[in-house]
């Protein structure tokens, strides 16, 4: 049994009635004094500001409301959170209301999405926040029977008595809210989990289904206004002149309006505005550098051959082991710039008033959207709201807050209630895009085919550190050396679902396999063999579990019956990113001499599965992902402008090129570590490694199916 002490407890749990009885819950994480409430009209009100983490309410009608705070936008969050404090509380999940939270940073922590870490920092403090409620409601049946807690038991919503005796929660709410807040919890052992680990459906699939107006696009508000943006077509631009009378004197408009480098045309509907914005005339003039596609190109020869760059870590004498080798392999790899391209496109609605600011919309980042909007205006945090609705996708595009502040700006302008709404065009070339990098790598094999030096470089378009130095192969190779150099655009980019590492996987992965081959060594057992030598000898710090690596590792070999299938060919890959580890095996098969993908393996270790579900629905969804986007998916620039504007020439995946996914998971019992991310890494260099098994060719950049090896391969269609 595990306990939360209270030496390791940092949080107060506040305990009231509701307006008609009940028990509310809420957990502050830094000061355990019961002292902080105090009663009014028959609720127990906190005296002064308590700031929130969790918040659970158990009313006489036996409803259990949980308030999920954190933004949802696929990764199943608005189920999972609820599920761990369900699970504590022994509450009955058919009598659970889960409802989202708006931002309130006085009531939870870390109220966003994004980097996996959600389910991680918060495991914890949700199992404590139904344990707390658990004990205090055996404690209330306790002393309403006259007997010991310790004959008592709690189990689906029910506490029981050893005589057979039992009470709902409901009916002990009330007296529960009267009860001492312990100074120490027990929580469940990990064996004894009964919803924890179970396929729960998402809590919000039957408003999906039948139209429920749950996304951003969905919100109204009587008497808003709508609104469409104009902004230049291309980086580096800025407005020299605007006529805006045509529009001016559409149907349904209301005004336009410029600001900073935007135009906005307001008014009645988005089909109006849009009509509206077709014949508006701007003129822009240089403000920056233009940049194309073609400037990328030269400047990613450039930087590789530059002398210096930006060292992010040196191990060993990599000169030496290099002038040394038996074998020398040298190898380049390149990636586009990504949309993020979710199927809702940014759109948020703000009123700016004189007493406060309301905001209502799909951000995963919602308070910074709030504190962003209070320095743009001036006006404290604490007078704007902001209400978050379900988010029709991010990827890490939903980070950003521009498009919250453009709401705000816009409201704060005409004195009016207003939404805007970007059209999938805006959404392509006004985005903040995945950065474009290019990286070369070099391995030094001895006579043996030992691996005795390793050097990479990244180059990047505003990607910062575009290399993970301390990850896998680092700390298996005595002498290794990685740099990077970076490129300042005015492109916009950001971060881009698995930053860095969604396309670092690949071209790492498929290195290593190449090199694997050059060494006359089985490409799984080479990285074993990397792994033990990390452990038993390591070349530095590292932050990657080698056991857990390897553990993913065999698991997928053994699940795919790795080397063992005749007239398939198999491509591996392994990475970790963002606390997790995901190892895939790719299976190609040669129909009318073109290769066909046929199925993924994949074996992942977040540590214990929140809800097997969204588990497998994360795993599935990142490899679809990260195999649509290997294939098919780029941007690219045309004198600062983006030639790709709409799903006519953005390629995505399509669901007859999807093969069969097959998943597992490393059941090893430790704390989630994180699932939204890590499966996506993988992907690319599993398919690219398969597709060299099958044909000989090795594909180097990406989009795969515009390489010359590829031309006129249609990979993974089926036929």
């Amino acid at each position: 049994m595990e306990t939360i002490t209270k030496t390791n407890r940092r949080d107060f749990l506040k305990l009231g009635l509701t307006a008609t009885g009940g028990l509310v819950l809420g957990f502050h994480w830094s000061n355990t004094s019961a002292s902080n409430l105090e009663v009014f009209n028959g609720a127990a009100l906190p005296a002064g500001e308590i700031n929130f983490n969790s918040f659970l309410s158990i009313s006489p009608d036996d409803v259990i409301t949980i308030f999920s705070p954190n933004p949802e936008l696929g990764q199943n969050i608005k189920t999972s959170f609820p599920m761990i404090v369900a699970e504590e509380l022994d509450a009955d999940w058919k009598k659970v209301k889960v409802v989202q939270a708006a931002l309130d940073t006085k009531k939870f922590e870390r109220q966003l999405t994004g980097g996996s870490g959600a389910i991680p920092h918060s495991w914890e403090r949700l199992r404590k926040a139904g344990a707390t409620a658990r004990h205090m409601l055996i404690e209330a049946a306790a002393k309403r029977w006259n007997t010991s807690s310790g004959s008592l038991t709690a189990s689906n919503g029910y506490v029981i008595h050893s005589d057979g005796r039992k009470l709902t929660y409901g009916e002990l709410a009330t007296e529960a809210s009267a009860i001492p807040v312990p100074t120490e919890v027990k929580l469940k052992d990990k064996k004894d989990f009964k919803l924890i680990g179970q396929a729960i459906p998402n809590v919000d699939n039957l408003e999906m289904i039948t139209g429920k107006p749950l996304y951003g696009l969905d919100f109204y508000r009587e008497g808003m206004l709508h609104a469409m943006i104009q902004r230049p077509a291309s980086f580096g631009m800025k407005i020299k002149s605007v006529d805006a009378e045509a529009a001016k004197a559409m149907p349904g408009i209301v005004d336009v309006v410029t600001f900073k480098n935007n135009v906005a045309v307001v008014g009645k509907s988005t089909w109006e505005v849009n009509k509206a914005r077709k014949v508006l005339k701007v003129e822009y003039e240089k403000e920056g550098n233009i940049e194309s596609t073609s400037d990328h190109d030269r400047l990613f020869k450039e930087l590789l051959d530059k002398p210096e760059a930006t060292v992010r870590r040196k191990d060993g004498d990599v000169e030496a082991a290099f002038k040394s080798a038996a074998t020398v392999i040298k190898r380049e790899y390149q990636c586009p710039f990504l949309s993020h391209a979710p199927m809702e496109p940014m759109n948020f609605f703000a009123h700016v008033r004189a007493d406060g600011v309301e905001l209502v919309g799909p951000s995963q980042t919602p308070d910074r959207a709030r504190m962003a909007t209070a320095t743009l205006l001036g006006v404290a945090p604490e007078k704007i709201t902001l209400e978050l609705t379900r988010l029709g996708g991010g990827f890490g595009r939903r980070l950003q807050a521009d498009y919250a502040l453009e709401a705000a700006e816009l409201s704060s302008i005409i004195k009016a209630p207003v939404k805007v709404t970007w059209t999938r065009e805006d959404d392509m070339m006004g985005g903040s895009y995945r950065p474009a990098v290019r990286y070369r790598f070099e391995a030094a094999l001895d006579a043996k085919g030992n691996l005795i030096g390793y050097k990479l470089r990244g180059v990047g378009i505003n990607a910062g550190n575009s290399t993970r130095e301390d990850n896998f192969p680092s700390g298996a190779v005595e002498n290794l050396l990685i740099d990077s150099i970076d490129h300042q655009s005015p492109i916009t980019t950001g971060a881009w679902r698995a930053p860095i590492t969604n396309f670092l996987a690949f071209a790492e992965q498929a290195f290593l396999d190449e090199v694997a081959v050059a060494a006359k060594k089985d490409p799984v057992q080479f990285r074993l063999d990397l792994l033990d030598k990390a452990k038993q000898s390591p070349a530095g710090a590292i932050k990657y579990d080698i056991d857990r690596m390897k553990g993913v590792i065999n698991l997928a070999a053994e699940k795919s019956g790795w080397g063992k299938k005749k007239n398939l060919a198999q491509g591996f890959s392994v990475y970790f990113s963002h606390r997790s580890y995901v190892a895939q095996v790719a299976e190609v098969e040669m129909v009318k001499s073109k290769p066909v993908l046929k199925k993924i393996y994949a074996a992942a270790d977040c540590g214990i599965v929140v809800n097997m579900s969204g588990a497998k629905q994360q795993v599935m969804g990142g490899i679809v992902d990260g195999l649509g986007h290997a294939l098919y998916s780029q941007v690219t620039f045309k004198d600062g402008a983006a030639e790709q504007r709409n799903f006519n020439n953005y390629r995505l995946i399509r669901f007859n090129e999807i093969p069969e996914v097959e998943v597992h998971f490393v059941d090893n019992g430790i704390d989630p570590t994180g699932l939204g991310e890590p499966a996506l890494p993988p992907t690319g260099g599993a398919v690219a490694n398969a597709i060299f098994k099958a044909t000989g060719k090795r594909v180097y950049n990406q989009p795969f199916t515009l390489q010359e090896e590829m031309k006129g391969v249609k990979l993974g269609e089926k036929m």
